[in-house]
């Protein structure tokens, strides 16, 4: 999978992206991906900025390979002043485009030998569920002659090729990268691969359509709002998507659930622990508190708590602790292993806006989990994910 992204003026949506991406990736599928973010900059001040928020936000995933950081030397890209203006675009505007078509080639070509095939996205999206799945289950439908399959109607997200047809693609875009957008040369190369100009525009239609198939619904949708280009407003969605995917349901047991934050709206902690919706609460301050109680003490292995989602990403619980109430208190516990004045033993706290972890079993059965927030927080806070405790 790659993902170009550059300097933006105003909001950044990389890290909820690859949130999204790699949330939605089971462990077996990432034993199969690697995800490579193109910084498409030459500012080696911004590069390294961006690779250590990329190190710092998925240090796993960095470290087993599932997540690379790449950036182009200075020197591969042409003087990209004085382009002819063309389409009554402005002279930002090609400039912008030119561009856009240089780091698309570079990213397909460093991309090209890690896989089989080689998925273009963008940095402002967001994935459905088990999207690699659906993925494999369409391409799994097509015969061998397909050249494109798409996963969204948009722009040049959810673009899926054959890493053996790269080298030609990118020989094709470099060859008018300074002519046209993106998406126009690859109409334009399908055109040249298919098309008779003996036979009319509805027959080249059908020739492409064999070539470039849309998938429905689309798994991935376009969440930015400010475009890359200074000044462009790209307020775009896709409608085959849906509704937008900001919660996941989880099989989580029966319990009982409270919070002291002040709820907004209808977003309840009733309906993110049942899945339905997120849990959206105004600014926490020191001593507020989720809790889940469940009705019956249970064994739990692992745990996982996400905050914040791709539409609201600063609205995360900061400072916040993970803490459990053990069934049985007249067990001894590690004295590595914090406890409140309560009774509840500290386990965990929340990292860029999650908290995940495996709870040790001397602890025995578990009563109740509590996030516990130990500081004021100037931000709102959203509760986007409570999983099923693994037990």
């Amino acid at each position: 999978m790659g993902i170009p992204t550059v300097k933006r003026e105003k909001q950044h949506y990389l890290i909820s992206t690859l949130h999204s991406l790699l949330y939605e990736l089971p462990e077996e599928e990432k034993n199969d991906c690697v995800i490579i973010v193109f910084v498409a900059e030459v500012n080696a001040e911004y590069v390294n900025s961006v690779a250590e928020s990329v190190k710092t936000s998925f240090p796993r995933d960095i470290q087993s390979g599932v997540l690379e950081v790449i950036s182009p030397p200075a020197s591969y890209y042409p003087d990209l002043s004085n382009l002819k203006q063309t389409f009554g675009d402005s002279e930002d505007r090609v400039r912008w485009r030119t561009k856009q078509n240089l780091d698309y080639s570079f990213l397909m070509l460093y991309a090209q030998p890690k896989g089989r095939f080689y998925l273009q996205l963008e940095d402002d999206i967001i994935a459905k569920p088990d999207y690699i799945q659906g993925i494999r289950n369409f391409a799994a439908k097509q015969s061998q002659d397909w050249m494109i399959l798409e996963f969204s109607q948009l722009g040049f997200i959810g673009k899926l090729f054959k890493s053996e047809d790269l080298p030609l693609i990118v020989q094709f875009f470099l060859m008018f990268y300074k002519d046209k957008p993106i998406d126009w040369l690859i109409d334009h190369l399908l055109w040249v691969k298919v098309c008779n100009p003996e036979k009319d525009a509805t027959h080249c239609e059908k020739e492409k359509a064999k070539l470039r198939i849309r998938a429905k619904p689309s798994l991935f949708q376009h969440v930015g709002f400010y475009s890359s280009l200074t000044g462009k407003i790209q307020n775009l969605k896709d409608k085959d998507f849906g509704k937008n995917v900001l919660h996941k349901v989880h099989n989580n047991p029966p319990a009982k659930v409270r919070t002291s934050l002040k709820t907004y709206q209808q977003f309840t902690l009733e309906k993110v622990y049942k899945g339905q919706d997120c849990f959206w609460a105004s600014a926490p301050v020191a001593g507020d508190y989720i809790s889940f109680t469940f009705l019956n003490p249970m064994k739990v292995e692992k745990y996982f708590f996400r905050s914040g989602n791709i539409e609201h990403p600063g609205d995360k619980l900061f400072n916040t602790t993970v803490e459990v109430l053990p069934a049985d208190v007249s067990l001894s516990f590690p004295t590595v292993i914090q406890t409140t004045k309560d009774g509840y033993l500290q386990i965990g706290a929340f990292e860029n806006g999650i908290a995940e972890g495996s709870i040790n079993q001397l602890i025995g059965k578990i009563q109740a989990i509590r996030l516990s927030v130990n500081s004021d927080s100037p931000v709102w806070a959203i509760l986007s994910e409570v999983i099923k405790f693994t037990s």
